[in-house]
């Protein structure tokens, strides 16, 4: 009764060239398909680009991937045509043994972006293996008394395909006293086995061989063979009989060694040797379990010996046989079948399994950052697995299939507040006490131009003076850009314009990279009081992005101008003048009045006059004022008195060091009917007729203006305001020590250098400003004498000299 399919290659190479359509599974959102195992290199599985909505041409430029946490070389992509084909050889049984599903779970990856797409491929079985026996020869030993229907059990063979494939069948040589008990289908209430029909005669044949042969339901059927040697002995009657055929036992997995799984106990109704039991694995026992646990032979009692894991076995067969000591022994059997129970001994498991990094800092919300993976290996609810964040960050989890979650962007990000984020994940199973593991990923957060170069203030005021070297460095402008690299690279400029008739870039430059601003030329504070201009800062962003700062230069004075003289009626600037000075005059008359100018302003244009000593060291008639520059007798004049009087005067500014300018005047004493006979008044009048419109005054007033915003009322009042002050008994002690009676800002300005001075004559920006209008008193020192007011007035004679700087553009 012996049929077998050969080795069954031509139903194999039938069954490879079979390809199973591909479906979409409801719901799920998963591509399926089906590939017969032990197919060929290059076997056609699916078009997995079409199926999945790809174009072909993106394959490469979106680095199309496959990944798998099974065996990733078994099924590959061919980037050209799209199609998925067999790379190797697929062995159904090595890779998932005698489970009734087995799949090959894919991950499609694609960039740009990126999207992950769950691919399962069932592998089928096909009948490869025939089945096998523990042993190719099984040893009997059967004493002649045997009862007829005694039961012998027999090691059934195992098939490692599955389904119809391992289906078995089994059929017995023919023989005249032995017929085959075939096991149950839930193999719980009796096993293969051999049923006595005929009585035992050992001296007839004390031996006999026969063959058992199993079959499976494949197609074609595949079989395989076991030699049956049965030895007939005398003696013993009675076999140990046990109490259960099936002993039942759940085991929690993770158990310490010696733990009792439960005691056999097995009775023999012979008397002596032959009644005694011992107990022992039956030789059909495989090595994993005899591995596992122990009997004892005495007690009977199944002890744990081994580590008892859920996960590598969820249960284990354990064939025990009861053998007495007669001659020959006798042998009863059972089975011991041990269901282990799972228990929550493992970690979740994490794996990330594509980073998009770094995110640019403008990403659309939702956009995906990392694809992650975990599992467990525990079953149930021990099992079951969640994630979640350990800490505030502006992502989330997104669970997209079974155990899979993607990490996106929730919120908005902003790299100059925070440049990166270490985002936690926590993996929880459902076991009580729940385990978990975490994973970390560092997110970087890449810059975008979102910032402009800001200063640390809008205007800045500098101070240069005058007749500065070419070239030379006047102040450092420094912007801050808060984002990174590039983006935060600044360079300056000049904001271009025209002053007057030349253009800015005449004046000063910018260094583009260091911010240093230089004067290109000697500036003049006569021609140039305020420069006032923009620098321009841009970042190296695309696009560029920009601020613009405010400079203004104010030129400080230098002593670089010598006092002036002007021009009189007697003469032209410079020359000797001459005046007729009636003999009758007594102490105290003017004569005559030298008038000078400075260009310098300040100190350096206050000016003071003093005779130069005479020849011979005599002492002449006649004294200077000090800051009025009016020529006086000291005292009545007489015969005695030269007719002709040379006076140098020296006229000396308060600079450092101080410039002086020197006025000849002549003198010619006449007498009384020779001289003008107008009155001091008018004399005075028409002395300032003759000078261009100046008049004798006791005080001599310098006014700068720099006409921008003072009305013309408010300078005659302030004229009127500082005449009468300087007239007044109060002024003549400050008069005399040379400072100013009045520093009077119209805006923001100041007489003393170490404060802020603002722009007094404009820059180049429409019509002139003034921002420092400076008095200087004039009154006599103690050299002069003084004037009798006339007609009531506190002020007999007022003499304004006055200087206009203006800078016209």
């Amino acid at each position: 009764m012996k049929f077998s399919w050969g080795n069954g290659q031509e139903f194999r190479h039938l069954l490879l060239s079979l390809l199973l359509l591909t479906s979409w599974e409801a719901g799920s959102g998963q591509l399926h398909y089906s590939v017969p195992e032990e197919a060929k290199h290059g076997t056609f599985v699916g078009r997995i680009a079409q199926d999945l909505g790809l174009e072909l041409a993106e394959l490469v430029p979106r680095l199309f991937r496959v990944a798998s946490k099974d065996r990733a070389d078994l099924l590959e992509v061919n980037l050209q045509n799209g199609i998925l084909f067999v790379n190797s050889r697929i062995d159904r049984e090595e890779l998932c043994g005698r489970r009734a599903e087995c799949s090959l779970h894919l991950e499609v990856i694609v960039d740009r972006p990126l999207q992950v797409f769950h691919v399962e491929v069932e592998v089928k079985d096909i009948n490869d293996n025939s089945p096998v026996f523990p042993a190719t020869q099984k040893n009997l030993f059967m004493a002649e008394s045997k009862p007829l229907d005694s039961r012998f059990p027999l090691e059934g063979a195992s098939d490692a395909d599955i389904g119809q494939n391992a289906l078995l069948t089994y059929t017995l040589s023919p023989n005249e006293y032995f017929s085959l008990e075939m096991p149950s289908v839930d193999k719980r209430t009796k096993r293969l086995g051999l049923v006595l029909k005929k009585p035992l005669d050992r001296e007839e044949s004390p031996e006999l061989h026969l063959v058992l042969t199993a079959t499976d339901g494949g197609k074609p059927e595949l079989t395989g063979t076991v030699q049956l040697h049965i030895k007939v002995l005398d003696a013993n009657d009675n076999a140990p009989v046990f109490d259960k055929t099936i002993y039942a036992v759940k085991l929690p997995e993770n158990v310490p060694n010696g733990t009792l799984v439960t005691k056999l106990n097995a009775s023999d109704a012979d008397e002596g040797s032959n009644g005694n039991i011992i107990y022992l694995f039956s030789a059909d026992t495989t090595p994993n379990v005899k591995s596992k646990f122990h009997v004892d032979p005495i007690s009977g009692e199944i002890v744990v010996k081994g580590y008892i894991d859920y996960e590598e076995s969820k249960s284990y067969e354990i064939p025990v046989d009861a053998s007495d000591k007669g001659q020959p022994p006798l042998s009863g059997h059972c089975t011991v079948m041990v269901e282990i129970e799972d228990s929550n001994d493992n970690v979740p498991v994490m794996e990330f399994k594509s980073l998009s990094l770094p995110i640019r800092e403008d990403a659309p919300l939702g956009t995906v950052i990392a694809l992650i993976s975990v599992s467990d290996q525990d079953s149930g609810t021990n099992g079951e697995v969640t994630c979640t964040l350990y800490t505030h960050v502006p992502f989330k989890l997104v669970s997209t299939f079974k155990n899979y979650y993607s990490l996106v962007l929730d919120s908005a990000l902003d790299r100059e507040s925070v440049s990166s984020y270490q985002v936690v994940v926590t993996a929880r199973d459902g076991g009580s006490p729940p385990l978990w593991a975490t994973a970390s990923v560092s997110v970087e957060v890449s810059d975008v131009n979102d910032n402009a170069p800001a200063f640390a203030q809008p205007e800045y005021t500098v101070f240069v003076k005058e007749n500065n070297a070419p070239g030379c460095h006047i102040f450092t402008v420094s912007a801050r850009d808060a984002d990174a690299q590039e983006n935060a690279r600044v360079s300056y400029s000049l904001v271009e314009r025209r002053v007057g008739e030349r253009l800015l870039s005449s004046y000063v430059s910018v260094h583009a990279e260091s911010g240093k601003v230089f004067a290109l030329q000697p500036l003049d504070h006569e021609e140039l009081e305020l420069l006032r201009f923009q620098v321009s800062a841009r970042d190296a962003g695309v696009p560029p992005l920009g601020s613009n700062v405010t400079l203004q230069v104010f030129v400080l004075d230098d002593n670089d101008n010598a006092p002036a003289l002007l021009p009189t009626g007697a003469g032209v600037l410079g020359a000797a003048r001459s005046e007729l000075v009636a003999r009758s005059v007594g102490a105290g008359h003017v004569v005559a009045k030298v008038r000078a100018v400075d260009a310098d302003s300040g100190y350096n244009a206050w000016l003071s006059y003093e005779l130069a000593p005479a020849a011979g060291g005599a002492r002449s008639p006649f004294r200077v004022g000090l800051y009025t520059g009016e020529i006086s007798t000291t005292r009545g004049l007489d015969e005695a008195d030269a007719a002709r009087q040379r006076l140098l005067v020296l006229v000396k500014d308060h600079g450092e060091p101080a410039l002086t300018a020197t006025a000849t005047m002549l003198l010619s004493l006449v007498e009384s009917g020779q001289a003008p006979k107008a009155s001091s008044r008018a004399a005075l009048a028409g002395a300032a007729a003759a000078g261009g419109g100046a008049a004798l005054v006791d005080v001599n007033v310098y006014l700068i203006v720099a006409i921008c915003a003072v009305s013309s009322l408010l300078v005659l009042t302030l004229l009127l305001y500082t005449a009468l002050r300087c007239s007044s008994p109060a002024r003549e002690e400050a008069c005399a020590a040379g400072k100013p009676a009045l520093v009077l800002p119209s805006a923001v300005g100041s007489w003393s250098h170490s404060q802020q001075r603002r722009q007094r004559v404009c820059s180049g920006e429409g019509p002139p400003k003034t921002d420092l209008m400076a008095f200087s008193p004039c009154v006599p020192d103690s050299r002069d004498g003084e004037l009798q007011p006339a007609d009531g007035d506190s002020v007999s004679k007022v003499s304004l000299h006055y200087r206009l700087f203006t800078l016209n553009s």
